[in-house]
């Protein structure tokens, strides 16, 4: 038995089981799927690679000459199947979010969009970056201001933004908030393919912190992110940013807080100091969002079902079907109420295959997923009446 190669395939053929399968019941199937399951739900190439990396010199030595050996060169060549299923689910993102849109901005919605826009979004994803290069997420033409306070509450209350290098003004801003089940997390780990993208298209994008349990409860973790907000109004044009176009966006826990924050503009009950600050947004995207209540006690009510409304800005939402820690149905169901109750777009891209904290990486599924943003985000801006600071249409 060549034991060497036999380990080496143990491993990938492990985390291809939890990727192509992702069994979500019982509840440590499901924890084991996202745990083992996501790098190469993201980057199956990279299963590929150690599989390739691994084959050849045992075929070369004649490791597989024998029953073992032949045993594992055979799941081997299973493993290489699965990981081709993983393959063909990523590269379905891309008609899928494209169709979302469609349905929720209306078949014609690439005409509002700029030359630039549309010419961008019609090019090949960057398969080079995809395969050789998944976890840079850093560009060149974008700088980072890291570590800006916003509040009180120390390092929690810290917030980084990413500019291009020419420090434009009067940019679209972007308020992302990050994951972690309002306990964990931090402003500079989830969606940073997005922000880097945006950045380097002209927006300003601000990530957060924010106080996390058990040393904050709900609504804590919204106040902050109004603070961000109201931060931004007040001192964003030193940095480039437009306040008058401002967009909330989020993963998971920060999907939440994302979707709370346009729900309950100017709400006092979650602006105590600051109730005169403006904290309406322009749209906001939650990426595999969580929709259920933030605490048990229900005053005031911590998830965004209790906030739906008419004149709720446009939505972009995204949530994988093989999600083990917040299912699938949870993000469906609420995009169909949202649709039900607001009288704007709802954009809900349901993503084949995809796992939680899908954004973590440059791979097929977010690459698509980041076009489909910047889509989105353009035709807001394309759409909007409302005035911008340099008295133009937004």
């Amino acid at each position: 038995m060549p034991i060497g190669y036999l380990m080496a395939t143990a491993l990938v053929t492990w985390c291809t089981l939890f990727a192509a399968v992702a069994p979500r019941r019982p509840r440590l199937m499901g924890a084991l799927s996202f745990r083992f399951g996501l790098v190469l739900n993201e980057l199956p190439f990279l299963g590929l690679y150690w599989i390739l990396a691994s084959t050849l010199p045992a075929l070369a030595q004649g490791d597989t000459a024998s029953p073992g050996g032949r045993a594992v060169l055979g799941a081997a060549v299973l493993t290489t199947a699965a990981l081709g299923v993983v393959i063909r689910r990523g590269l379905r993102a891309r008609p899928v979010v494209e169709d979302a849109l469609s349905e929720g901005l209306g078949v014609g919605w690439r005409s509002a969009l700029d030359p630039g826009t549309a010419a961008r979004l019609r090019r090949r994803p960057p398969l080079a970056r995809i395969l050789l290069r998944p976890f840079l997420v850093r560009r060149r033409d974008v700088e980072r201001v890291a570590d800006i306070r916003y509040g009180e509450a120390s390092r929690r209350n810290l917030l980084d933004i990413y500019r291009h290098r020419s420090r434009p003004e009067g940019a679209p801003t972007l308020v992302y908030f990050h994951g972690g089940g309002f306990s964990s997390g931090r402003k500079d780990r989830e969606a940073r393919p997005l922000l880097y993208r945006l950045a380097s298209r002209g927006w300003v994008c601000v990530s957060a912190n924010y106080r996390l349990m058990p040393d904050a409860r709900f609504p804590d973790h919204l106040v902050d992110a109004k603070k961000v907000i109201a931060w931004v109004r007040e001192h964003g044009r030193a940095y480039g940013a437009d306040p008058s176009t401002l967009v909330v966006a989020g993963s998971s826990a920060g999907g939440h807080m994302a979707c709370m924050a346009a729900l309950t503009p100017g709400d006092p009950v979650f602006q105590p100091g600051f109730e005169q600050a403006d904290t309406s947004v322009a749209a906001a995207v939650s990426l595999y969002g969580y929709y259920g209540p933030a605490v048990t006690e229900n005053r005031p009510p911590s998830t965004p079902w209790a906030y739906l409304r008419a004149d709720a800005p446009p939505f972009f939402l995204t949530h994988g079907d093989k999600d083990t820690l917040v299912p699938v149905e949870n993000a469906r169901a609420f995009a169909r109420a949202l649709r039900a109750a607001s009288t704007g777009p709802v954009v809900y891209a349901e993503l084949p295959g995809a796992q939680h904290s899908f954004d973590l990486f440059h791979s097929l599924r977010f690459e698509a997923v980041v076009d489909g943003a910047e889509a989105f985000l353009g035709w807001v801006r394309a759409t909007r009446t409302g005035p911008r600071a340099d008295g133009q249409k937004a």
